[in-house]
């Protein structure tokens, strides 16, 4: 039997109780989304980090020649690839898995593709220096010119990378892991993004440490001097 002064808690202090509880949690929750999207963020550069191998295994099989530019959809050769369309089919057989599941080519903070299936279902653009000469892409000055009025592609050799540690070939289109309100991907100076680059290593760069492409953005797509150019200093 309990002693006399056993008694249950109080509705005053089962109130402290509850109001304690609510300030750990408010206090906490910050610290486990930061540790969930610095997972996240983990996981999108070890999916860039398979696509740079892939790409490498194709360059051994096409005479250091990248990746042309190529609409799985009309088989139109000359398609102006800008947000990912046509490149993953032609590297999907290096890459373990349904080529039809997004896979390494879905970076998991990207709510757009989760539920639109577009752009071949990626989160990740490939940059038109690659397939396009300097020539074709410094003749460009318009975020418009990387998908409308498409050119000839004219794929390139891996000699002609000169700044392989400083120019982008696959990066996140839009600022997954740190979000903000009306994104435009590429053609915006905001947000945070993760590219793999030409010698294989894999960055998480603030779009203010890229240089301004032809069309005056932090534009992969349009690097100035196209693929002998670099996107950082």
């Amino acid at each position: 039997m309990a002693g006399k002064d056993a008694r249950g808690l109080t509705l005053l202090e089962l109130l402290i109780v509850i109001a304690i509880i609510g300030i750990l949690v408010a206090l906490l929750f910050p610290a486990f989304s930061r540790v969930r999207e610095g997972a996240r963020r983990a996981s999108c550069i070890g999916n860039l980090r398979q696509i740079g191998i892939a790409f490498d295994c194709y360059l051994l099989e096409h005479k250091d020649t990248y990746p042309g530019a190529e609409d799985p959809i009309s088989l139109d050769p000359y398609y102006w690839l800008w947000m990912g369309r046509g490149w993953r089919e032609l590297l999907c057989e290096y890459i373990p898995g349904d080529k039809e599941n997004p896979g390494v080519f879905f970076c998991p903070s990207d709510v757009r593709q989760r539920s639109v299936d577009v752009y071949e279902r990626t989160s990740y653009g490939y940059s038109m220096a690659f397939y396009h000469s300097p020539e074709q892409i410094d003749s460009t000055s318009s975020p418009a010119d990387t998908y409308a009025g498409p050119m000839p592609t004219k794929p390139q050799r891996t000699a002609c990378v000169r700044w392989p540690s400083k120019k982008i070939v696959v990066g996140e289109w839009y600022s997954n892991h740190l979000a903000y309100a009306e994104d435009p991907g590429w053609f915006g100076w905001g947000g945070k993004r993760n590219f793999l680059f030409a010698d294989g290593h894999v960055e998480y760069l603030d779009a203010k440490r890229i240089l301004p492409a032809n069309d005056g953005f932090p534009d992969p797509n349009l690097t100035v001097g196209g693929i002998t150019g670099k996107d950082i200093p």
